[in-house]
């Protein structure tokens, strides 16, 4: 982190937080999130792996053109890995061993067939029968057909704009590990907004992937291990263990997707596992609670309401994107805060 700055701002760096807001609003108001996760995903990727590979191979007398093939190799491998592994969890979310479809029909069939064991407090909060549910579910993915890009039609264009993304971060990757910085002031003070937000991308993003991957492992241990232990064989564990990872990238709101999910999918065992997998899921949550605060709280100095509010509110201005964009714009925002002395 920059020393805390003082001094009035320049008119450089006014005009640079200015072009950085519009630059962020388009950002989700053209749906560019993914292209920009995507690029910076591979920029600071790069970036971490760099200085162990050059650290690992030192040179008396360093080469541009040796460093630009190094880091060229290094960003091809990186996108190469990222495209395979989302083409790979594509095609399993999309077999009919882990089709969220079906989970889905699965999730509605299960609230059918429990309606005669759950209690009436319960019941009256839940969709009247499997037609309902899924009749409820098809209206919400029309409401937010918009948002959804990943369903349809735009998909293609979601992943296009993913492996456009990538190759982007990793040729500025590239760039930046090969030239000198020569900006001029205002290009500097633009470049130093880039900075920030790619550091406040670093810190959220790699932390909550951390944390998801710490969650997806416990549940997956309760799933494939705890519940067969006791005979207990629940159906498409694979795809809620995979499930359970892609929400959890998504702070606080993503624990509460994968818990319903589990519970409900618990519900076609007995009420008793049902049960058993909510208060096992909650201790666990509860441990994490001290891990996230640890994480990203530490990271950011934020609390989870903090977060919540700035989830809340981008998701009323620009939907499910803004959910997936709250955490990093709001980590940016308060670095810029500090940075001036203001929080």
């Amino acid at each position: 982190m920059s020393k805390t700055l003082k001094s009035p701002p320049s008119v450089y760096e006014i005009a640079a937080w200015t072009l950085t807001a519009l630059a962020l609003f388009l950002v989700l108001k053209f749906h560019l999130l993914p292209a920009v996760i995507a690029g910076l995903f591979v920029f600071e990727l790069v970036h971490i792996i760099t200085p162990h590979i050059a650290r690992r191979f030192p040179t008396k007398k360093p080469s541009n053109r040796a460093k630009l093939w190094a880091v060229g190799i290094l960003v091809t491998i990186i996108v190469g890995l990222l495209a395979f592994a989302s083409a790979a969890l594509t095609a399993f979310l999309r077999s009919d061993a882990g089709s969220v479809t079906v989970l889905l029909a699965k999730m509605a069939q299960i609230l059918d067939d429990s309606r005669k064991v759950l209690p009436i407090w319960l019941l009256e909060h839940l969709p009247a029968d499997a037609s309902t549910f899924k009749a409820q579910a098809a209206d919400w993915l029309r409401s937010h057909a918009d948002e959804l890009q990943v369903v349809g039609k735009e998909a293609g264009r979601a992943t296009a704009h993913v492996l456009i993304g990538m190759v982007v971060g990793g040729l500025v990757a590239v760039r930046d590990a090969t030239q000198k910085d020569s900006y001029k002031p205002f290009a500097r003070a633009l470049a130093t907004r880039g900075e920030m937000f790619g550091d406040a991308f670093r810190r959220i993003v790699f932390a909550q992937l951390r944390i998801s991957a710490i969650n997806t492992v416990f549940t997956g241990i309760y799933l494939a291990i705890v519940l067969p232990m006791f005979g207990v064989h629940l159906p498409l564990v694979k795809t809620m263990i995979a499930i359970t990872f892609l929400v959890g990238l998504i702070p606080v709101l993503g624990n509460l997707i994968s818990n319903t999910m589990i519970v409900i999918i618990s519900l076609s065992q007995s009420l008793m596992v049902a049960v058993a997998s909510l208060v096992y899921l909650v201790v666990i949550h509860k441990l994490e609670y001290f891990l996230n605060a640890r994480i990203v709280g530490g990271q950011i100095r934020a609390n989870a309401w903090e977060l919540l509010i700035a989830m809340l509110l981008m998701e009323a201005i620009f939907g499910i994107a803004g959910i997936i964009a709250a955490p990093i714009y709001y980590a940016y925002i308060k670095s810029e805060l500090r940075a001036r002395d203001l929080v």
